[in-house]
């Protein structure tokens, strides 16, 4: 058995858009800002946007044992977060401006 794919297994979560369609993400990360938490997905399936990630917000759901993400629409926000992770992985992370 290849121990690789069972490692990479551990990260992925699987979320559903609106229309209830299902997507695969590797967990990036979890970051707080400003007494919130953020998470920073990579998509599975390599879109035409290659290495972009996607910032969600955590809330907590109804249920204890699940929680919810919910997109961001502050682009400030959104880039604060990034810088956040970007300086946290700069030695494991190529990344491109």
């Amino acid at each position: 058995m290849d121990e690789k794919n069972n490692e990479e297994l551990d990260n992925i979560i699987v979320l559903n858009d609106e229309e209830g369609n299902e997507a695969e993400f590797e967990f990036l990360d979890l970051i707080e800002y400003e007494g919130e938490e953020y998470v920073v997905l990579l998509p599975v399936e390599e879109a035409d946007d290659a290495g972009e990630v996607v910032i969600l917000k955590l809330e907590d759901s109804e249920s204890e044992d699940e929680e919810s993400y919910v997109s961001v629409d502050d682009e400030d926000t959104l880039n604060k977060v990034f810088e956040i992770f970007k300086e946290k992985f700069k030695d494991d992370f190529n990344f491109v401006d």
